[in-house]
């Protein structure tokens, strides 16, 4: 039995990473001393899984910007328009690089940065590759011969992580006509051919290809490039023993098809579809070894060694322990990276946790325990794994019975307005009295270096509350009057006193907690440190009026309130595991509610509900859209359902494809839709007339991100 990790993260534990490349960016360092900083975290990566005991340690995994893009470098799939930026000779490879991620504005030149977009249903952003028909690729960058060498170098066990061919076609798009993706199959396979070669000359034993693609719906077409793939790959390197990762959903319908590559090793998520291990041992050839992914590697609680062990032991009894791998069930780049730094937490939450580091730590123990370690230090480890699961369940930090009883005492009516659009429509214009066509922006504005300053010197007390507040109600007053102005006819407050759309409601919510230093890579050097759900949600006290009624007394037009849905707040945390995320939600929906109608009591008559994750909360696979989509939209009807026909209700929904759930967001029934489409091209524009667009044309007005007018009728 051996175990590896799939990844870690690169950002490191005090996000020097980004520190240092926005450095670089900015002037204020050289070349030289972004790669010593790059060097000094995959080394430490590298020590830290080594002295943990961990047998196959992932190089290739650590990047400066995205894993994509590095593939995206290294094939030479670089758009024709960054190719110019290399005539002057003082560009390096890096700075082509930092050009496809960022744009590249200098020696006269205006170029465009790689679209953006999410990594399959997690918050992490990737640069999507570019394709073209008939394109040619060549091995333009040597970062993964180079780096497994360095590993190498320093004594690391090392195996290379390789985007598979097949996902990385899938990961880009079609940036012109008559062509399908998966035509270039031919044309990438000798690059892909030429890096295996380089690698096993250098001594490379085990190769890890991501193919996360296999946990998704295919095509026909998609399954036999898998199969020609791996066939021609298996020819030409029989020595080589080649991974294939799949993780974030089970392999269902693809079982066959991922059991029957000629590869020597299968990871399966067994932590978002532990259901699958049972029909994957039922098939599986006595060729193929298996790897569970047995540890979270997109959440910080801390595993269940009990439950983790059954896992292992049918795996063991049924092929035998030489034949099992275990991992995390993906790369822990979604993690924190050391729970060790948090100081300040709750000790009794703090001990249900794991970051990054304590994973590895606990992969290493589930292997000792799996082969019948009698260590007293493990069995210690394991009776206090034990008791802590005991504490987390019956936790009273957790478990909140009013909050229970009130989602267990849920009707159908809790997610209906009293009347149907058409009455609303006519009792919201009485009251509110707007033009034909009202304008609006989205609601938060600038926060300026001022209003930062502010709330630095109130959080360190150098400011007084008393001065923070009169602060924040200057500048609320200059952007209430500044919208007046220009004639903007329903105004915002622009959310000063907010640090973030998901944590400044999530301070003030019961069953949340905040760390310190608990980050993860979004994209680049954008870094988040998402709210922490650990216990049943609600609303102590009102969180929004008090700022929305000041703002509202400044002016005599209407000034909406603005609110976070549940959900946003929900995707966008890190999300307790003892419970469905339906019934979180569902939590946070009420609580959600409960400051709407505080709103609307206090005299706010336009209230906007947010909801920009609800298309990317959707599964992987289609088959399970509609079971999201049904209590994804009862949460937010929840949420907005408990006030008068005359209070309008808005959302707002940005960075995503609208048009395949169209009908479902009509379904929210909320009384004005605002869609961002900037970013996808104004694509929502193009919409077919159907009966589905017409039932939601009637059931809301929309407007782009901006103020311009979108009109589905």
């Amino acid at each position: 039995m051996q175990t590896h990790i799939l990844g870690y993260p690169r950002i490191g534990s005090k996000r020097e990473l980004k520190k240092a490349c926005e450095q670089y960016w900015s002037g204020k360092i050289i070349l030289q001393e972004l790669l010593n900083v790059g060097r000094k975290i995959c080394n430490d990566n590298w020590k830290i899984q080594q002295e943990a005991g961990i047998d196959l340690i992932p190089c290739n995994d650590f990047s400066y910007y995205d894993q994509v893009l590095d593939m995206t470098l290294t094939l030479g799939a670089i758009p024709k328009r960054y190719q110019q930026i290399l005539l002057n000779k003082s560009n390096t490879e890096l700075d082509l690089y930092f050009a496809m991620a960022r744009g590249y504005q200098k020696d006269d030149l205006d170029i465009t940065a790689m679209e953006m977009t999410k990594w399959f249903d997690t918050n992490y952003h990737y640069i999507v590759p570019e394709f073209y028909k008939n394109q040619k690729f060549q091995l333009f960058s040597n970062k993964i011969v180079n780096e497994f060498a360095g590993a190498k170098q320093a004594g690391i066990n090392a195996k290379p992580v390789i985007i598979g061919l097949v996902s990385y076609l899938l990961l880009g798009k079609e940036k012109e006509e008559g062509f399908d993706k998966l035509d270039l199959v031919q044309n990438l396979l000798p690059v892909y051919t030429e890096i295996l070669s380089k690698l096993q000359e250098q001594g490379a034993e085990y190769i890890q290809f991501d193919e996360a693609f296999l946990a998704l719906d295919l095509s026909e077409k998609a399954k036999a490039a898998f199969q020609l793939v791996y066939t021609e790959l298996r020819k030409k390197f029989p020595k080589l023993k080649l991974i294939v990762a799949t993780y974030f959903d089970g392999l269902k319908d693809n079982l066959s098809l991922a059991t029957s590559l000629p590869i020597d090793i299968l990871h399966i998520d067994l932590v978002r579809n532990p259901e699958q291990l049972e029909d994957v041992l039922e098939v599986i050839p006595d060729s193929l070894q298996l790897s569970l992914g047995i540890i979270d590697g997109r959440n910080i609680w801390k595993n269940n060694y009990e439950a983790s062990l059954k896992l292992i032991d049918k795996a063991v009894q049924k092929i035998g322990g030489e034949r099992i791998f275990l991992a995390p069930s993906c790369s822990l780049l979604h993690s924190p990276c050391d729970l060790d730094f948090e100081t300040e937490l709750n000790p009794e939450i703090k001990n249900w946790m794991a970051f990054a580091k304590q994973k590895v730590k606990e992969l290493a123990s589930l292997k000792a325990l799996a082969i019948g370690s009698d260590d007293e230090k493990l069995l210690l480890e394991f009776n206090e794994n034990k008791k802590a699961a005991e504490l987390k369940r019956s936790s009273r930090l957790i478990h909140d019975e009013s909050v229970k009883h009130r989602v267990g005492n849920y009707t159908k009516q809790d997610a209906e307005r009293k009347n149907n659009f058409d009455v609303r429509k006519v009792a919201q214009q009485e009251l509110l009295n707007l033009p034909l066509f009202p304008t609006t922006t989205i609601g938060s504005f600038p926060q300026t270096t001022e209003v930062r300053n502010w709330r630095s010197k109130f959080k360190k007390k150098e400011i007084s509350e008393q001065e923070y507040d009169t602060l924040l109600k200057e500048e609320t007053k200059r952007t209430i009057e500044w919208q007046e102005k220009i004639g903007i006819d329903v105004l915002v407050h622009g959310e000063y006193e907010r640090n973030d759309m998901v944590e400044y409601f999530g301070e003030q919510l019961n069953g949340f907690t905040f760390t310190k230093n608990a980050w993860v890579q979004s994209y680049g050097s954008r870094c988040v440190k998402p709210p922490i759900i650990f216990g049943d949600v609600s609303r102590p006290t009102p969180m929004t009026v008090y700022w929305s009624k000041y703002a509202q007394s400044q002016t005599s037009k209407w000034v909406k309130g603005m609110l976070t849905g549940p959900v946003t707040i929900l995707q966008w945390s890190f999300v307790r595991d003892d419970q469905p995320r339906s019934e979180t939600c569902k939590q946070i929906a009420f609580a959600i509610r409960d400051e709407v109608q505080d709103l609307e009591e206090a005299g706010i008559k336009i209230i906007q509900i947010d909801e920009p994750a609800i298309r990317e909360g959707l599964p992987l696979r289609k088959e399970d859209w509609n079971q999201y989509l049904k209590w994804a939209i009862e949460c937010f009807r929840i949420s907005a359902s408990g006030v008068e026909d005359s209070t309008q209700i808005h959302t707002h929904m940005c960075y995503s494809e609208f048009n395949d759930i169209i009908q479902n967001i009509a379904d929210m029934d909320a009384d004005v839709i605002t869609i961002e489409c900037s970013r996808s091209q104004m694509d929502l524009h193009h919409l077919r007339v159907s009966k589905d667009v017409q039932s939601f044309s009637k059931k809301a007005k929309v407007f782009s991100h901006k103020v311009e007018i979108i009109s589905l009728k």
